[in-house]
């Protein structure tokens, strides 16, 4: 009887389970990455990682079906204590996984790196000094965080202070996150954004909003006792409809300028901007 070719056995089965199982990855599990795609940082972020995912099922593959077909066909007969044969080094096999994994470890973090340049940090938050810029920005507003709460500044309006955020849909936005006391993290799922809120530090995160929603904003980096309570909700609307409710947004605090410091990238923390009997507009 012709002893079994468990290469050739092992080999077709793997490349039939990576020719099934790839495709799944790329249209089942891809929509399910990501924060999300209401924006085009949320897009590029699920693309970027369905890609990985992707390149990575057939590596996950090889090792979790060898631990199966290992387990199945090289165990010991039941009720006996047999020698193992004795296992030399293969030179072929170390020399190909070391090469192959290499170079996709460097395709990859080329793919990643590019992506995050090209798509300005994918909402990750840049820094003050991104390396790459949109051509326009159509609106900047100021993120900041405070035990235990969100507030934002609208340069273009006056420096007027908000308690919550309306913004326009298909408008390239820079985010400026910044705190006025420990470190936060001003996340919002739905657009892709992710900066964290350092004190006196501009962390700048680029996002469009590509559809009207509703949008859930929270501290997603422990900050004290109620970090649990540092959330609240937006929305992406219409430029007419942010136009108007940031113009009532002005009229409304209008008052309450004359204690704010004038708008500045960061803040000491003595001139904390949060005051109480700030309310959500509904």
């Amino acid at each position: 009887m012709d002893e079994i070719n468990h290469g050739r056995r092992f080999t077709i089965i793997w490349a039939v389970c990576t020719i099934i199982a790839v495709p799944l990855v790329i249209w089942v599990l891809g929509p399910n990455l990501g924060y999300g795609e209401a924006s085009n940082a949320g897009e590029d972020q699920a693309t970027t990682l369905t890609v990985l995912a992707a390149i990575a099922t057939p590596f996950l593959l090889l090792v979790g079906l060898y631990l199966v077909y290992a387990a199945m066909f090289f165990r010991q007969p039941r009720g006996q204590m047999l020698e193992g044969p004795a296992v030399r080094d293969d030179a072929k096999v170390q020399i190909s996984w070391i090469v192959v994994t290499s170079i996709t470890v460097l395709i990859l973090a080329v793919y990643g790196s590019v992506a995050l340049i090209q798509n300005y940090g994918d909402g990750t938050g840049s820094g003050a000094s991104p390396l790459n810029r949109p051509s326009h920005v159509g609106l900047r507003v100021q993120v900041i965080g405070q035990q235990w709460t969100w507030t934002y500044r609208w340069p273009e309006y006056g420096g007027v202070e908000t308690p919550g955020i309306e913004i326009p849909v298909n408008t390239m936005i820079e985010f400026n996150v910044t705190s006025l006391d420990v470190i936060h993290s001003w996340t919002v799922k739905e657009l892709g954004i992710k900066a964290d809120a350092n004190p006196q530090v501009n962390n700048i995160a680029f996002a469009e909003p590509n559809r009207l929603l509703s949008f859930e904003y929270r501290c997603t980096e422990l900050c004290g006792i109620w970090h649990g309570a540092m959330y609240g909700f937006g929305r992406v609307v219409t430029r007419p409809q942010f136009e108007e409710w940031i113009h009532k947004m002005q009229i409304k605090y209008r008052p309450a300028e004359k204690y704010l410091p004038p708008f500045a990238l960061t803040y000491q923390p003595k001139f904390g901007s949060h005051r109480a009997g700030f309310e959500e507009e509904s």
